[in-house]
């Protein structure tokens, strides 16, 4: 059995589907208040007392003038059924096994009442959300009383549900099968409309007068937040209070409960029993709550973690653990019954910036070097970092599915003994241009400068195969492209006023690199010929105009961006003109670019007269993405405040140092031997692997308008856009091409894609699907393609049914 109630959290993680975990366990908005439940119970401090004689405590309550075995009760969650096939009889059944405590059932239960009253050795309590028609509410809290049922919970902070964003993206959708098995009628399948339609969003206190006249069971409304509302929910003759938030869902930003628990304590001053729900997750949190003035407390999540993980026996040691842990905490902090629980015993953390608290406690440290997520950065719990490692996990469970979503190199073309052969001609290199034998050793033994040690050859290749002519101190070698977006982004934000704009769609990793530095994001759309001017110009006034200072603009101008669009000459001159018109850089990544047949169009930093352009490279694609080898060019002068100049590679050099202190010698090695072996034409060096490429892509559009033929596809509602190199295309749909979507599509037709979502950093492309066509054969593709297209037959036959 798990030790902790985290534990079980991680079991039902690996159990459960994605989205279904996400609906479960996420949150509303940016998850600000989902955190901060949690966060408040981990700013209290316990007051033991000692020498009390507390070796066999006693942690019974009595509430409603019902005495339960503990101050825990189940909360009401929708749908147990999502977690596993007995849904709520095993959470019946489980809870029972351990402690004679109530079970909250939601409105949206996926058992019958009739069922779980037949098994229950536990009160059964009643969720109720007010339909607009009453009716429906009305036959809802009957058919509860006639089963049994001993009290009504009347959620009151759900007009309709908040805006999950988890779910939003996913397209959440309940899976088949998965129904509120008490409620009549259909419509249910994605939660957030149907409470749109059904949930009445014009409630008042009248509801309780409505609610006492059709049932004489005790009331409690659940979703109080602070005293005002619980002194009118007591004037309103209410039976009990449930300081609630949802869980984070629904109104982002609000505090956690027990934040405002003394405020409502203070408020109802003993009328009425105070519930508390939110955050608890440990038996000294129990504690906690009771000491600020609550009854008992409502455990949600953690019931459903021990759900998934192991049916009523999970659910039972869920409980186990959390009332092992209730009576150890009383043992210890000298407490023989609940009654002697009071505010003596709890303290407020001091602030995690005085520097006299202990390390552990300063860096968020508990026991057994256990972090919470709350303090760590807010980066981490951002779930669009977690779009990538979603992709791979779809990837590694159906392994049998074509998969055109990574964007790798086809592997054919490498050859292990091509690495030895690189790094012998560097060092002959080396020994050519008069280094001794201890030079070159140190050379791929030791550190090297933090600038790089391959800049002059780096130079050379830009110089003859990019017409890109800048001085090799301009140059800094990075661990892959990314490092340098990193290394760039971190010199050009000095502050919270300063704002990147980028080309929308884009990458996630130049997003993720200014979420990691707190930097602000503004995305400026694409038009048919890439970055509009338009959109760029007024986005960088609608930035001045907040009193912020744009500093850089991002953009991918060839076909290796997400989208396949690639920008002509003129709008990149037109770019470039507006750019230095604004007094923004241009921040320049094309990492595929080298590898796609036919005449390119000069990179932007070709075109740049002004220093306007810093050119992101990588040789990932070219040479092979295991060197791990970028580079930035940055050649724009760096005024210091003595009069002195340096460049801004300089700077980026510094910054470096500070990070992965050198990038790889062997790794450049190998790089530079490809580089002196091509003569530093990368494009001639990679001739074989363009063509390859250009050839897949090829096959891919011919595979599409097989699959998809014209009068196919006027009725399907596709289109695709034809790249004239590079990995990608994009596909239209009419259909969320979200992250359920996809799962269906890998789990029941065996071809997998990536959510073109993932690349619109303020929202976009959600009826897009991105198809990579670099490493797959010929055969994988029409394979491939035939598969999608049985799956857009279905998602569009199942919409329009």
């Amino acid at each position: 059995m798990e030790l902790t109630l985290d534990g079980f959290a991680r079991l039902a993680r690996e159990r459960l589907d994605p989205p279904v975990w996400d609906f479960l366990e996420g949150g509303a908005g940016e998850e600000r208040t989902l955190a901060a439940n949690a966060a408040a119970f981990d700013r209290i401090w316990l007051r033991p007392s000692v020498l009390r004689g507390a070796s066999r405590p006693e942690t019974v309550a009595k509430v409603l003038g019902r005495t339960w075995d503990a101050p825990v009760a189940v909360a009401p969650v929708a749908y147990h059924t999502l977690a596993h096939p007995e849904g709520e009889l095993a959470t019946v059944r489980g809870t029972g096994a351990a402690a004679k405590v109530p079970v909250v059932i939601s409105t949206f239960a996926g058992r019958p009442f009739a069922d779980l009253a037949a098994e229950a050795a536990v009160p059964l309590w009643l969720q109720v959300y007010c339909m607009r028609d009453r009716s429906v509410t009305r036959r809802l809290v009957e058919h509860a009383e006639r089963a049994g049922f001993e009290a009504l919970v009347l959620t009151v902070d759900t007009p309709h549900l908040g805006r999950r964003l988890r779910d939003v993206r996913n397209d959440f959708r309940l899976p088949p099968g998965v129904v509120p098995a008490n409620l009549d009628g259909d419509g249910f399948a994605t939660p957030s409309a149907h409470s749109r339609a059904a949930f009445d969003p014009d409630l008042d206190w009248s509801v309780v007068d409505w609610l006492r006249s059709i049932s004489a069971l005790p009331i409690l409304v659940k979703g109080i937040l602070t005293g005002a509302d619980a002194r009118r929910a007591v004037e309103a003759g209410v039976d009990g209070i449930v300081v609630s938030n949802h869980g984070g869902r629904q109104l982002d930003g609000v505090p956690g409960t027990l934040d405002v628990l003394p405020e409502v304590t203070a408020a109802v001053g003993g009328r009425v029993p105070i519930l508390l729900d939110g955050g608890v997750r440990r038996g000294r949190d129990v504690l906690a709550a009771l000491a600020l003035g609550a009854d008992a407390v409502l455990i949600g999540r953690p019931v459903l973690h021990g759900l998934a993980a192991g049916g009523a026996e999970g659910v039972r040691d869920v409980f186990t653990v959390l009332l092992d842990e209730l009576t150890d905490a009383m043992s210890l902090a000298g407490l023989r019954t609940l009654a002697e629980v009071g505010p003596e015993l709890v303290s407020q953390a001091p602030s995690p910036h005085r520097v006299d608290q202990p390390v552990a406690v300063r860096a968020g440290v508990g026991n057994g070097g256990e972090l919470r997520l709350a303090d760590l950065h807010a980066s981490v719990a951002d779930p669009g970092m977690d779009t990538m490692n979603f992709l791979n996990e779809v990837t590694l469970r159906y392994p049998e599915a074509v998969s055109f979503a990574p964007g790798r190199p086809y592997a054919g073309f490498f050859d292990t003994e091509q690495i030895f052969g690189y790094v012998r001609r560097y060092l002959d290199h080396l020994a050519e241009r008069g280094h001794s034998p201890e030079q070159v050793r140190e050379a791929v033994f030791q550190y090297g400068p933090a600038a790089g040690l391959i800049r002059e050859l780096i130079a050379d290749s830009l110089r003859v195969d990019e017409d890109i002519e800048v001085p090799p101190e301009s140059i800094v070698v990075t661990v892959g492209c990314q490092e340098a977006m990193f290394l760039t982004l971190r010199a050009l934000i000095s502050g919270p006023d300063d704002v990147l704009l980028v080309a929308s769609p884009c990458y996630v990793g130049i997003t993720g690199a200014a979420r990691l530095l707190d930097a602000e994001v503004v995305a400026v759309d694409e038009d048919e010929n890439g970055l509009s001017c338009d959109a760029l110009e007024a986005a960088v006034e609608a930035v001045r105009a907040r009193g912020k200072r744009p500093r850089a603009v991002y953009v991918v101008p060839d076909h290796s961006n997400p989208s396949g669009v690639t920008m002509p000459l003129a709008a990149r001159r037109a770019l470039l003109d507006l750019a230095g018109r604004l007094g923004v850089l241009v921040l320049e990544d094309s990492p595929y670019r080298r590898v796609s047949p036919g005449a390119q169009i000069p990179a932007l930093k070709a075109l740049d007269r002004t220093r306007q352009v810093i050119h992101l490279g990588s040789y990932a694609k070219t040479v092979f993405p295991g060197a791990r080898i970028g580079f930035a060019v940055a050649d724009q002068p760096v005024v210091a405040p003595d009069g002195g100049t340096s460049l801004l590679a300089a700077e980026l050099a510094k910054i470096k140092s500070m990070v992965t202190v050198n990038t790889s010698p062997l790794s450049q090695a190998a790089v530079a031997g490809a580089l002196l072996e091509s003569g530093g034409r990368v494009s001639e060096f990679a001739t074989e692997t363009a063509a390859y490429y250009g050839a897949a892509m090829r096959r891919t559009l011919e595979c599409l308008e097989r699959e998809f033929p014209a009068g196919r596809r006027a009725r399907l509602g596709v289109s695709w856009n034809a790249p004239s190199g590079g990995f990608f295309l994009t596909l239209q749909v009419p259909f969320l091409a979200d992250n359920a979507a996809l799962t269906r599509s890998a789990q029941e037709f065996g071809v997998i894609w990536t959510p073109m979502s993932y690349f619109y950093p303020q929202g976009g492309g959600e009826h897009t699907l991105r198809l990579s066509t670099s490493y797959l054969t010929h055969a994988d593709i029409e394979k491939g393609i035939v598969r999608l297209g049985e799956f857009v037959e279905s998602e569009v036959t199942a919409r329009r049914g």
